[in-house]
């Protein structure tokens, strides 16, 4: 038997740094990101859905824009953090791990959405973060 999901994406501007990175990435710059959000549910609902795709806006693409849109992401254990959330304490998001594609939707798949998506009784499967158009991270459950 086949499985059936739903997907959704979303924008965001913000900035990051990855500490230990051996190029340009170790500097402060930023991306336009786009993540793409895969939900799975056990059965589909009573008008055939996975989920309605406004459920995934309200809940994952919302998360989004309230957390990390225009914001600058620094893992909580990076050198500059504080000097930076000094200087803008609103503008700037710690995270409890290095701020890379990768672990942004491993975090998005592990720790964001299971809280964000239980109302509604599905579950965030994959999420892929682009950083370009030519560069992307995909964690999967």
């Amino acid at each position: 038997m086949g499985t059936i999901t739903c997907s959704r994406y979303h924008d965001i501007s913000c900035g990051h740094r990855v500490v230990g990175h051996e190029g340009k990435c170790r500097h402060l710059h930023g991306h336009n990101y786009r993540f793409h959000f895969t939900c799975q549910a056990q059965e589909l609902d009573k008008v055939g859905r996975v989920v309605d795709f406004s459920c995934i806006k309200q809940t994952l693409c919302e998360y989004l824009e309230q957390r990390l849109d225009h914001k600058f992401i620094m893992w909580e254990k990076d050198p500059l953090a504080q000097t930076l959330r000094d200087v803008n304490t609103l503008g700037v998001v710690l995270v409890p791990f290095n701020p890379t594609a990768e672990n942004l939707a491993k975090w998005m798949v592990e720790d964001v959405a299971p809280g964000l998506l239980a109302q509604y009784g599905v579950t965030l499967v994959e999420c892929v973060v682009e950083e370009t158009a030519k560069c992307k991270a995909t964690y999967k459950l």
